[in-house]
């Protein structure tokens, strides 16, 4: 989680500085700060360091990975990273279901926002629990 981390927040400081010199060379050059575009650069920062920050802290409470240490061999690192569904049309019906809801809120039309949020819940359920029920649900004889 080390590299995570330091990837965040010298992205961070890097967005932070970058607010500094956009802030100051506008202010120089035309005579006021555009300021969309300067609070844009420090909220992202913000953003990256709080993302940054729980690498951190995580990292120091973790034991060390094979890729935090200098001296790991490729080997450590090898095995099963975890389960991953090989096939699930669950995330496409979420992507629909989100559409829905994002028209609803574009459009200002509160009932397609309460249809998009309902499908939203379904799918995310039928994602969840699509290995405990149906037809991928592991057989014990």
């Amino acid at each position: 989680m080390k590299i995570e981390a330091r990837v965040f927040l010298y992205t961070a400081l890097s967005a932070w500085l970058f607010a500094a010199t956009y802030g100051i060379w506008a202010h120089y050059w035309y005579g006021h700060i555009e300021w969309a575009g300067f609070a844009a650069l420090i909220l992202s920062g913000g953003l990256l360091g709080i993302s940054g920050s729980f690498f951190w802290f995580v990292s120091r409470r973790i034991d060390p990975r094979p890729e935090d240490r200098s001296d790991a061999l490729i080997s450590e690192a090898a095995g099963e990273l975890g389960f991953f569904s090989p096939g699930s049309y669950w995330p496409i019906g979420i992507a629909g279901a989100a559409t829905f809801a994002g028209l609803g809120m574009a459009f200002v039309q509160v009932w397609l926002l309460a249809v998009g949020a309902l499908a939203i819940l379904f799918t995310v359920g039928g994602l969840l629990f699509e290995y405990y029920i149906g037809g991928r649900r592991a057989v014990h004889h």
